[in-house]
């Protein structure tokens, strides 16, 4: 009994020391394994962030008037295009003081009128000797103070119209209206009341932060936040909402904050995202996948295909004549499913990927062939 245990112990004890064992006991079919070519392709590394999603454009929607709110034009938490109608304040007083502008104008323009006839009329008698200067000079006061006083007026009716307009509330910008902060009946303030808010939603701003040594590395591929070079260097991104398999969500890089945060040791980064359907609202978290190399020839191969041997990493090579030996490698990020090597694998050899427990270093085995798709789910 203690022979067979022996026997079961000493080809694993080979196998760590890197001590090519027998491929088989004498006599018995070498074991059969699944074998393949490593995919070979262009690919593009990524780093993934956590990032939380902003608005373009946000406004608070406030009175510009004083007065009683009349009436309320729209339905909470609908969309609203720019100039739509959102609140009214009673606009009685307005239009009231409107009126009387235009009538002080009118009464100013009637003296101007007035005051330049008999200015006219002064000059004429002035040059034949009929009249004195100091009353021309009289009439010329007369005249200018007349002109100023409709200028004075002008003013006025343009800020009595103003204030009437803002008894119309209307939306600045296109976007989805929040609730209704004041009801109808209630007095609001000039500049004070805050009657709802408005937000932008598509595209939308996804705004992230990246460790200084990444962000030093993106200088150096993507060549982003390089000055005034910035917008012929953006980067596209995808971004995943919170409980997402994978990110869908297409934008582009479009800012690089000018510093590093001292406390933090970050820097800010954002892009723009399209959001045609308004399904992703301000202030949602999401994960950005950002690429971190330019496109290389990568060489990918299975995770199931990495044997470890303490520190190290590895794989078998399947020979010519069948027979199996490790080789180093140094794996990198994944992608499309894969593990990419960095080092060790051209991508022109054949490796095992199913049955690693029945290998041996030296030893030959049975290989059953397998083509691995370009993308593994």
């Amino acid at each position: 009994m203690r022979r067979l245990r022996l026997a079961a112990v000493i080809p694993a004890l080979l196998l760590m020391a890197g001590i090519p064992a027998r491929a088989q006991a004498p006599g018995g079919p070498p074991p059969t394994v699944t074998v393949a070519k490593p995919v070979v392709k262009e690919v593009v590394e990524h780093d993934d962030f956590t990032g939380r999603f902003n608005a373009i454009e946000y406004v608070e929607v406030r009175a510009r008037v004083t007065g009683y709110l009349q009436k309320i034009h729209f339905q909470d938490g609908a969309v609203v295009k720019k100039g739509e109608l959102l609140f009214t304040i009673d606009r009685r007083p307005y239009k009231a003081a409107l009126d009387q502008a235009t009538a002080a104008l009118a009464s100013a323009q009637a003296r101007l009128n007035f005051t330049q006839t008999d200015l006219e009329r002064a000059q004429t008698l002035s040059r034949s000797g009929n009249i004195s200067e100091q009353v021309t000079d009289q009439r010329r006061q007369n005249s200018l103070t007349a002109q100023a006083d409709v200028d004075s007026a002008t003013a006025a009716l343009r800020q009595a119209q103003l204030n009437y307009d803002f008894t119309e509330v209307r939306s600045p910008i296109d976007g989805r209206i929040s609730q209704r902060l004041v009801t109808e009946g209630n007095i609001v303030i000039t500049d004070q009341t805050m009657l709802t808010t408005i937000v932008s939603l598509d595209p939308i701003y996804f705004s992230y932060t990246v460790d200084e040594r990444s962000f030093l590395a993106y200088q150096n591929t993507l060549k982003i936040g390089m000055g005034a070079t910035q917008k012929e260097h953006t980067a596209p991104i995808l971004v995943a909402l919170t409980g997402e398999a994978k990110p869908t969500r297409k934008g582009m890089l479009d800012f690089v904050d000018n510093r590093i945060d001292e406390a933090t040791g970050t820097v800010l980064l954002r892009a723009t995202v399209e959001n045609p359907d308004r399904f992703i609202k301000p202030g949602l978290f999401g994960i950005v996948s950002m690429p971190a190399s330019k496109p290389y020839r990568g060489v990918l191969i299975p995770d199931d295909a990495i044997a470890a041997n303490q520190d190290k990493r590895l794989v078998y090579v399947v020979g010519p004549d069948n027979v199996v030996q490790p080789r180093n490698i140094r794996p990198g990020p994944k992608i499309d499913g894969y593990r990419v090597v960095r080092d060790g694998l051209k991508g022109d050899e054949t490796i095992v990927i199913v049955g690693l427990t029945r290998v041996r270093p030296g030893a030959k085995v049975t290989p059953e062939v397998k083509e691995l798709p370009p993308v593994r789910e």
